[in-house]
């Protein structure tokens, strides 16, 4: 079962301490119930019950703390960090942001050489503090070599800090907050500790968003803010590489608060649907109903599978293994969407329901939009893809096999992420996980994977195509689709998801795979042979309906009634 029941959890962790986190947090949010959650999010009220929260049971600390510096039951282990951000973006995505946006402002800190701001942040976390990231600017967004926060130093041996900056989570009651500028005089890039409580600290406005109208977007300055040598966590390139392997770890999140989102939303649609009867049939009874929510389903359970697996890669994570740097972007990219796609879907069965202001559902079609858009996350992200693409394909390296990793392990080595090089991050032969796999969708998918290879060997693209950037994003969704359908197969064979479901799944693999090649055949100029091959991926899949009702009546109608808020 992928799907999470928070009334009925069933914690995959190994631990004690990890599922008396969760249970703890079950019970904060099911006290609390939705009617609650609701009208604190639409008066874009803080949660301040959610904060004294965090402080009481000690979560931040317990689940974000890296072993030694915490109690004896803290540690740094990315299992079950996901986890909670499943949990929490369940009930709702101003939650979940509140606790991302804490590990974006750890990850300097922790990757730092500083032991005294580490010391300072285990008992702050301790204390119940929550953590913000100084990255982003109004000018600039995401491009941070534009940065225009600075360092400039004094006679006295500190630096006064100035500038600002935008879009910052926790801006309001962060403990500490890390600030990514540059150093003036020598224009190197710099991290560095901020006390959001200083005077020098001015919090200029809240960001009032569609979204996470609960959790506190805001924009600050530092007015020359006083910074000590021992408030620096970082200079030159390794401030450059904590900025990028901090979004590693913090945005990684994203794909398990999309999951979240969605599995709430479903429990939501399958309950009001079923107690509907339009025409004096039930609205469950329908069968495009029956389709959208098959469909839905089983794109979750894509999700999840991708998901999963994709930690199991950074987890293992080493300077030999750097495969994670693929699977990363496309958790943060690929999985959110298929959220969207998901919301859509259920939104089409619930119709007007959805958009009541009471409902869980009207707060998912807020927020699981915004959610892939975050930073140009989707544009970014299919950038950093295509790089891979060579590599992916046709330099084959051989790799020990990855099990699942929810071992309760401290992941320092997430800390030490080499950045860079990626021309030199190989892969294994990624047919192998359809190797003893003969369900007929995945046979085809396959087929249109094997042609998508071909395409680029025996008719590789143009130097006009490589350097058409419109061109290579449309590209990457097929080659995107490619490395998320072969994650989804090898943890459908660790989780041993029954033989329907996975072979249904390809069907929309397929339905997208074809989807995209259209797209790029209609949209833009190609070779002959390009052309032909791109034809050949217009593949449709095997239909059956019996697959189809087994899957309705074992999977899809036991969750009736399971989650209710």
């Amino acid at each position: 079962m992928l799907f999470i029941n928070p009334q009925k959890y069933q914690s995959r962790a190994n631990d004690n301490e990890t599922t008396n986190v969760m249970n703890k947090t079950i019970e904060f949010f099911e006290r609390k119930g939705l009617a609650k959650i609701k009208e604190e999010d639409q008066g874009s009220q803080w949660y301040k019950d959610f904060i004294n929260f965090i402080k009481k049971e000690q979560i931040f600390a317990t689940l974000l703390t890296p072993s030694g510096t915490g109690e004896y039951d803290s540690r740094f282990d990315l299992s079950r960090i996901c986890d909670f951000s499943e949990l929490s973006a369940f009930y709702g995505l101003s939650y979940q942001y509140c606790y991302q946006v804490t590990i974006l402002g750890l990850g300097p800190i922790w990757m730092s050489d500083n032991d005294s701001v580490k010391e300072k942040t285990g008992q702050l976390l301790k204390d119940g503090g929550i953590f913000a990231f100084g990255m982003s600017e109004k000018k600039h967004g995401a491009d941070l070599y534009s940065n225009q926060m600075k360092l400039h130093k004094q006679e006295d041996g500190l630096y006064r800090g100035s500038g600002s900056k935008y879009y910052i989570g926790n801006a309001n009651e962060a403990a500490l907050v890390s600030v990514f500028g540059r150093i003036a005089e020598t224009d190197e890039f710099v991290f560095f500790a901020v006390d959001p409580k200083h005077s020098n600290y001015h919090l200029k406005k809240k960001i009032h968003t569609s979204g996470v109208r609960s959790a506190y977007v805001g924009e600050f300055a530092l007015d020359d803010y006083p910074v000590r040598e021992s408030d620096i966590l970082s200079t030159g390139k390794d401030a450059w590489d904590s900025s990028l392997s901090t979004v590693n770890i913090g945005k990684f999140q994203l794909g398990f608060a999309s999951a979240g989102i969605c599995q709430h939303a479903f429990y939501e649609a399958i309950n009001h649907a079923d107690e509907r009867i339009l025409y004096g049939q039930k609205v469950t009874d329908f069968r495009h109903v029956k389709q959208l929510f098959t469909e839905s389903y089983a794109r979750i359970c894509a999700m999840k599978l991708f998901a999963l697996r994709a930690v199991d890669y950074f987890r293992s994570s080493s300077e030999k293994d750097r495969r994670y740097l693929l699977f990363n972007p496309i958790q943060k990219m690929k999985v959110t969407k298929e959220g969207m796609n998901v919301i859509d879907m259920l939104l089409d069965v619930v119709a007007a329901k959805g958009f009541e202001q009471d409902t869980y559902m009207e707060s998912a079609i807020r927020d699981i939009g915004m959610i892939p858009r975050l930073e140009g996350t989707s544009h970014v992200n299919m950038a950093l893809v295509i790089k891979f693409m060579e590599n992916y394909f046709f330099h084959d390296e051989t790799y020990p096999e990855i099990p699942i990793r929810r071992d309760a392990k401290d992941d320092s080595n997430l800390f030490h992420q080499t950045t860079g090089k990626l021309s030199q991050v190989t892969f294994p032969n990624n047919l192998s996980c359809y190797e003893g796999v003969e369900l007929p969708n995945v046979r085809i998918f396959l087929e249109q994977v094997k042609t998508f290879r071909g395409m680029l060997e025996k008719h590789p693209l143009t130097s006009q195509q490589q350097q058409d950037k419109a061109f290579m994003l449309h590209l990457g969704e097929l080659f995107t689709l490619t490395v998320y359908a072969q994650l989804v197969l090898e943890n459908a064979k660790l989780y041993d998801v029954n033989d329907d479901l996975v072979d249904y799944i390809f069907t929309f693999m397929i339905r997208d795979f074809a989807q995209f090649a259209l797209s790029q055949l209609s949209s833009f100029e190609h070779t002959e042979g390009q052309t032909a091959n791109f034809e050949q991926m217009l593949k449709r899949p095997k239909l059956n309906e019996e697959r189809d009702e087994k899957i309705w009546i074992e999977d899809i109608l036991p969750l009736k009634g399971e989650f209710k808020d």
